[in-house]
């Protein structure tokens, strides 16, 4: 695939939040701190993230403006908004259902000419899937210049205002910490901010530009039950019920718009299938452990990392944690933008060095999506 990457931009909204912090932006349920905070904290390993709120719980920017700023570091002299061929556009946490998140972004960019437009909403793999299509087009025609971008603005749904005091199993965690990974862990894990690139069919003159080589994304919905949600309810049966099922009284009072997860799923499955896939790849592509200079996982919480370790040593994939790169303790997680975060975090290391391989992996615990993305440094 003759596709690369060649420039990056960022938005990050405001200074960092330190983690004892956080309840300033996200306020307090029933106006009480957190029992559960710092249990949490010390399992996912988040020191600090971003978010695009003030101190009062006021937002200071949307999705929507955070994408076109991370949009518009890619402009120079020779590029701008009126030489985008092809926009792609990917989150989890679109501000309105109609129209599509990626057509409201191209009416902020502004500028002289209409031009293709997509959008792809869902979760972390959203940012990937926008990638896959953009690289595809320029595949097909190499003289497009295409804009990927990938944002959150996951803090509105942090709020306290969203959650239920039950959401708390505090005498639980210690010991079983996957029950962590619930309404609480996910509300002191997300972060806001946006990433973009630019792909081209040919190198940057100058600069590092990241080749292509492929974008693999499978999802085992077909198998596996609902695991993460948001805007719905799980029944008994595991099925899902959304929020327009539900009587208008019910939206705030069952926190149909908070973030959940089914905790047993994730432990059973997250992992594993992420290796099940990788195996699958390997075979695909003749990809070797060896042949990976930088191994990029978008992880959730660094609770992970050993769970991937173990599990990739024992079925025969093993990375070294010596050639990983990941960033999530110092901005958070910021779901579909992750993985571009970590390209952005590579390269701002000087460490790159021409023909190193890079090896992202995106698991979306959602219903159980995941990606692979096999980049060279050009």
């Amino acid at each position: 695939m003759n596709v690369f990457i060649t420039k990056v931009g960022k938005f990050l909204p405001n200074a960092p939040v330190e983690s004892d912090d956080m309840e300033k932006y996200l306020g307090m349920i029933d106006g009480r701190p957190s029992k559960a905070r710092r249990l949490v904290l010390r399992r996912n390993g988040i020191k600090q993230r971003y978010y695009a709120l003030d101190e009062q719980g006021n937002a200071t920017h949307t999705n929507v403006e955070m994408a076109a700023a991370s949009i518009r570091q890619l402009f120079d002299e020779h590029f701008t908004a009126d030489d985008i061929d092809l926009l792609s556009c990917g989150t989890a946490s679109p501000e309105q259902l109609i129209p599509s998140h990626a057509v409201m972004v191209h009416g902020l960019l502004g500028g002289n000419r209409n031009t293709e437009v997509v959008s792809f909403a869902g979760s972390c793999c959203t940012g990937m899937d926008a990638l896959k299509y953009a690289c595809m087009a320029v595949q097909t025609d190499p003289s497009l210049n295409a804009v990927v971008s990938a944002s959150e603005r996951l803090s509105v749904w942090m709020q306290a205002n969203y959650f239920q005091q039950e959401s708390e199993k505090l005498s639980l965690l210690e010991d079983q910490p996957m029950l962590a990974f619930e309404k609480e862990f996910l509300r002191w894990m997300l972060s806001d901010g946006a990433f973009a690139v630019r792909v081209q069919g040919k190198p940057a003159e100058s600069g590092v530009s990241l080749r292509v080589d492929w974008i693999d994304i499978t999802s085992f919905a077909n198998t596996k039950e609902t695991c993460m949600y948001a805007g719905a309810e799980k029944d008994g049966n595991g099925e899902l019920k959304g929020w327009a099922s539900f009587p208008e009284q019910e939206w705030l009072t069952q926190s149909l718009f908070a973030l959940k997860q089914d905790t047993r799923m994730l432990a059973e499955n997250i992992v594993p299938l992420g290796i099940d896939y990788l195996l699958q790849l390997a075979e695909k592509y003749n990809l070797k452990p060896e042949d990976i200079d930088w191994f990029c996982p978008h992880l959730s919480s660094m609770f992970f990392k050993d769970k991937i370790l173990e599990e990739s040593k024992e079925r025969g994939f093993f990375i070294p944690e010596d050639r990983w790169f990941v960033n999530l303790p110092t901005i958070g997680n910021i779901a579909s933008a992750s993985a571009f975060a970590m390209i952005d975090g590579l390269l701002e290391t000087g460490k790159l060095q021409k023909g190193q391989k890079i090896l992202l992996m995106i698991p979306e615990s959602a219903r159980f999506s995941y990606c692979y993305c096999l980049l060279t440094v050009c």
